[in-house]
């Protein structure tokens, strides 16, 4: 199983960088890892929001294969706890999953599009956070999920 973490906006803050690395890394020891960081389109201050996620899911339908497990963080998806997360991603290599990519959208969230080909839409909490800080939580997240699944230290419940 492949993982891709994918995020519609600038390169990673400074200030989260090495935590979004640190993370990376410890994924890598359970399964390849790696970021897309999508730029937004260079005219995107001049398009309305509707066309601006429009023309975001028309970039991410372009680059995503039909055998790929699409995870959508969108705040009206479903919540997952630590354990349910490692529950689902074991669900997912034990299925077969080649490739999941984790989706983080853009500033006005993610076009109808891409969240009907989502095979999951998660939400990470009620609350709204900034996106650069999602990126970092999302890996550790994912990184928490397999240290659950193999019942090591770093998770304590």
């Amino acid at each position: 199983m492949k993982l891709e973490l994918w995020s519609i906006g600038k390169q990673h803050d400074s200030s989260l960088k090495e935590g979004i690395e640190d993370y990376t890394t410890r994924i890598n020891r359970y399964c390849p890892v790696k970021w897309d960081i999508i730029p937004p389109p260079k005219n995107a201050g001049l398009l309305s929001e509707i066309d601006l996620k429009r023309l975001e899911g028309k970039l991410i339908l372009d680059k995503i294969d039909k055998e790929v497990t699409l995870v959508v963080l969108d705040e009206g998806g479903g919540q997952l706890n630590s354990e349910g997360l490692a529950a689902w991603l074991t669900k997912m290599g034990n299925h077969s999953s080649k490739r999941i990519v984790f989706l983080i959208g853009g500033a006005f969230g993610i076009d109808k599009t891409v969240m009907d080909r989502a095979d999951l839409v998660w939400s990470l909490s009620k609350l709204t956070f900034p996106h650069q800080l999602v990126r970092l939580i999302l890996a550790e997240q994912v990184y928490r999920a397999f240290t659950i699944t193999r019942n090591e230290k770093y998770h304590h419940r």
